[in-house]
């Protein structure tokens, strides 16, 4: 199974350009395989600009500038036009809002709105926009959407009543419509002003939390593809339960018969579910595991930690969690068999964001069987998300050292040197970890894990050619691992602009495991990007719906959320971003 079976950033892993407002979140990442399921997210940087990007607070002159408006002497009340009048009004509104005097300001706000030609639109936006910068200023939030949009009306392209719209929806808790009005503004601004990015990202995240919530409580389990539980059990080599059926548990007469499964006609559900593992036939383990634990059979501890990992599978770590205690806590089951349920219950509790719990649980781990080189690998991959890369590299040592044939630990050691490098910027140190991609694959040729870290390698620096090839050896020693043709689609539309062989690829993920919701989510962010709003929404939903955590569903009703938000916009305004 490949490390990292998501892009480990959206600028540098998968080398495209920002998917303008589908992809503020960033692309989620998994750097570990098996137990460790841990999305990162890489939101908008909370940098600050130069005067663009500051606070837009101040009142205006006018939406559309007109030359000599500004700055002239108010005229005499006698002979000035109703237009001369409005604007005298607007400019003592100004002064007033400047000194802090927002009553003030919005009575002469409002006396400029009475005097103005309703023809002037542009003047009258500019006015009902000032009066809203005002209420703005005492927290009136329903009078400022009012104002907004009445200049809005007036001038459909005004990023400034947009904008304050934007926040004062989001003061009333209506995160939909914010999306809307901070979207267009984004799109207005070419996605170049930090202030209106971070209000995206910041709705975003709260309406995917929202809605996974909800949908993730209610959801139905899913078996994930055969090939994705056989990669997670790969990456353990101390898990008894996913052993092949030892010879003690066979019958005799099954003892001598080679390549075919044992048949199993005592009454142990726990025998039957290693037989039905065997046999692929995942959906069947749960239920003849819950036989063995309400016969409290010899398997018990076995059953146990068996269908707690395939609750986890199905992404239902509720039902999970007191099996996996109660393994723990049994004092006399095996050392490997508590170790792997602590492996398993810290990624668990990883991926619910509960770092600390999980750190306890692998120490605990460590603790009671120190010789288990699963612990260190996983663990390994867990403090490369925690970003704490030199513990990860000596947990990898202490892997290798105790299984030096471990070609995944070798492999996830030279990327955790390699994104350190890279990400300080260290040329020197990032040559070295290149070597030892090189080293790692030469030693380990039939690890495909080694080749898929070292294309995304490759793929930071820009050495395409070369990362296509490392996913093409992925693909003869995997053929059926589908985000590997993901990977080579996105490397495709990178290195060559080539669409067509990049969404050819990623259908060919999709025809090889149906269930790969990193395929559906890709292709969502290209149709977002080529414009084709309904079709990138669909491949959402059936990402959304295939979604193995809460966390990650959350992400992708982000992304959902985005394109919705692009298609009203559109409908509305008439704007939309730039397209491949």
């Amino acid at each position: 199974m490949m490390a990292a079976s998501k892009p480990v950033d959206p600028q540098s892993a998968s080398g495209l350009p920002r998917w303008q407002l589908a992809l503020l979140l960033g692309a989620p990442v998994a750097l570990a395989v098996g137990a460790a399921y841990l999305w990162s997210r890489s939101g908008a940087r909370e940098t600050t600009r130069s005067k663009r990007n500051g606070e837009r607070k101040t009142p205006e002159g006018s939406a559309s500038p007109v030359q000599g408006q500004h700055g002239a002497p108010e005229p005499e009340q006698e002979t000035a036009s109703p237009l001369d009048r409005a604007q005298a009004a607007k400019n003592r509104g100004n002064k007033y809002f400047k000194a802090g005097k927002y009553e003030q300001a919005i009575q002469c706000y409002t006396e400029a709105i009475s005097l103005c030609p309703t023809e002037q639109k542009s003047d009258l936006s500019t006015f009902y926009q000032n009066r809203a910068a005002a209420f703005e200023q005492q927290s009136k939030w329903a009078e400022v959407v009012e104002d907004c949009s009445r200049a809005v009306e007036m001038n459909p392209r005004y990023v400034k009543a947009l904008f304050r719209r934007a926040k004062a929806q989001e003061r009333l808790d209506k995160k939909k419509e914010c999306l809307e009005d901070v979207t267009a503004v984004c799109i207005l601004e070419a996605f170049q002003n930090q202030q209106s990015m971070l209000l995206a990202d910041k709705v975003l995240k709260q309406l995917g939390k929202e809605k996974a919530k909800e949908k993730y409580k209610n959801r139905e389990p899913l078996m994930p593809s055969p090939q994705f539980i056989k990669s997670y059990f790969s990456s353990f080599t101390d898990d008894i339960i996913s052993q092949p059926l030892q010879k003690g548990e066979k019958k005799d007469e099954d003892k001598d018969k080679e390549g075919e499964s044992a048949e199993v006609t005592e009454s142990s559900g726990y025998l039957k579910a290693k037989q039905y593992m065997e046999e692929e036939n995942y959906d069947k383990i749960i239920s003849e595991c819950t036989k063995e634990i309400e016969s409290n059979g010899r398997y018990l501890a076995e059953a146990l930690l068996l269908r707690a990992t395939f609750y986890l599978l199905i992404g239902n770590a509720s039902a999970a969690q007191p099996d996996l205690d109660h393994v723990i806590n049994m004092q006399d089951a095996s050392i490997k068999l508590r170790a792997n349920a602590l492996i398993k219950r810290g990624s668990m509790y990883m991926q619910q964001q509960q770092p600390q719990l999980s750190t306890q649980d692998f120490n605990m781990a460590a603790e009671i069987d120190s010789r288990n080189a699963d612990v260190y690998h996983h663990r390994g991959q867990l403090k490369i998300l925690l970003d704490q890369v030199e513990e990860a590299v000596a947990d990898f040592d202490e892997c290798i050292l105790l299984r030096p044939d471990s070609a995944l630990a070798q492999a996830q050691k030279c990327f955790a040197l390699y994104r350190q490098a890279y990400t300080g910027n260290n040329p020197s140190q990032v040559q070295t970890a290149m070597t030892g991609f090189e080293d790692v694959i030469k030693k380990f040729p039939k690890c495909a894990e080694g080749y898929a870290l070292y294309a995304q390698a490759l793929t930071d620096q820009q050495q395409f050619g070369k990362a296509d090839e490392m996913y093409d050896k992925c693909i003869e020693l995997e053929p059926d691992n589908a985000t590997t043709y993901v990977h080579k689609g996105l490397l495709q539309l990178q290195w060559k602009q080539d669409l067509d062989l990049g969404l050819d690829l990623i259908s060919r993920a999709i025809e090889i495991d149906n269930k790969c919701d990193f395929a559906y989510e890709t292709m969502g962010t290209i149709e977002v990007q080529r414009g084709n709003l309904d079709k990138a929404i669909d491949m959402f939903n059936k990402a959304i719906n295939l979604a193995k955590s809460e966390m990650e569903m959350a992400h992708l009703y982000s992304l959902c959320d985005a394109a919705y938000a692009q298609t009203a916009v559109a409908q509305k305004y008439g704007l939309k971003p730039p397209t491949l």
